[in-house]
């Protein structure tokens, strides 16, 4: 008899073990019955007027949407399944390797990749500043950490003035307002911007062909000296600085220039000006895609956040003239749109990025 109720006992035991596990993997959400995306700074704005029209149409609470940075918001949506974890990572950069391998780790092993849209990265100025047309080897010149020397030796980088690296530039002293090591638009910085000034150099194109590694060091490395300046993740903060301080240029996303028009301009690269018509067809150079990044293991799990994905990639939203185009989100072309919603009905796994 003992035996027999030792034996119903273990069986129960693992029962429940079984369920508790089982549990655990779907993403059990019985303590957060809301949706929860976290990561870009950029892509918050989107992300919460998505909510706030998901909150009113669907008649729930809205999604709580979080300003984390990329990189913070995809460490948090990596860290495993489960209510603790974000449903959603914001990114305006795609996701790396070695934060798709994180998610794997812990067990996220379905996501979802879906691109929402373009954005741009501009080098702006108070409405009142001094014209800059920037090169993009003039970012590199003027923000690396380090800097060919005469000799081709890297050193320190010495330049103080904007006109010392180009005669075409401005009297005025090299002061970057950008965004911190976590943010997305930072790395899109790096990628698009001072990477490619970096290789118009030829001592620099040269270690490109022969060690990428230390290219990347030098052409990711920025200045330590005040010259860049880490404000945060808030790019309205960039965008007020450049009020108060006179002769400073501040790095952000176009969908903040165009809300501060009044106040900030861009400047050009190469001699384009960053707008809704150059950054989709990719003629400005500071153009990037914008993505959500989907836990597929929360869907079903998670109320309503299948519905809000497709809120997010519906025409009226992400559509050309829907409210998001409104906030500043440069649309995808319909053709592109109609891909990526597709991949968001089908809720398709990405594989793994190359790098």
């Amino acid at each position: 008899m003992n035996r027999a109720l030792l034996a119903a006992a273990s069986a129960i035991a693992l029962l429940a073990l079984g369920a508790c596990n089982n549990d655990q993997s779907a993403g059990n959400q019985t303590a957060r019955a809301g949706i929860w995306a976290a990561g870009s700074s950029t892509v918050f704005p989107f992300a919460t007027r998505v909510a706030e029209n998901f909150a009113r149409t669907s008649g729930g609470a809205a999604p709580r949407v979080e300003s984390l940075g990329t990189g913070g918001g995809i460490q948090a949506f990596c860290q495993g399944v489960g209510p603790n974890t974000p449903d959603i990572a914001n990114a305006s950069r795609p996701m790396k390797a070695s934060e798709f391998e994180l998610c794997r780790t812990n067990g996220v092993t379905d996501i979802v990749e879906i691109k929402i849209g373009y954005d741009g990265i501009v080098v702006a100025t108070a409405r009142n500043g001094a014209a800059f047309n920037l090169r993009l080897q003039d970012l590199y010149l003027a923000l690396a950490k380090e800097t060919p020397g005469a000799n081709g030796a890297f050193a320190a980088n010495p330049a103080t003035m904007w006109n010392q690296i180009n005669p075409g530039l401005p009297a005025q002293r090299i002061q970057v307002y950008g965004p911190p090591p976590t943010s997305g638009t930072r790395d899109a910085f790096l990628e698009l911007g001072m990477a490619p000034g970096a290789a118009l150099l030829p001592a620099l194109a040269a270690i490109k062909d022969a060690d990428k590694d230390r290219f990347e060091t030098l052409a990711h490395t920025l200045r330590e000296d005040n010259a860049w300046i880490d404000s945060g993740e808030n790019d309205n903060a960039i965008v007020q600085t450049l009020n108060r301080t006179p002769g400073s240029l501040g790095v952000f996303g176009f969908s903040f220039l165009e809300q501060n028009l009044d106040t900030v301009k861009a400047e050009t690269i190469d001699g384009v000006a960053p707008s809704a018509a150059t950054i989709a067809d990719g003629t400005y150079p500071l153009a990037r895609s914008l993505y959500i990044y989907v836990k597929k293991q929360h869907v079903g799990v998670t109320p309503g956040l299948e519905a809000f994905v497709m809120e997010f990639m519906s025409e009226a939203s992400a559509g050309r003239g829907g409210y998001l185009q409104d906030r500043g989100l440069v649309p995808l072309p319909a053709d592109q749109l109609a891909a990526q919603r597709a991949i968001a009905q089908a809720l398709t796994v990405m594989t793994a990025p190359a790098k």
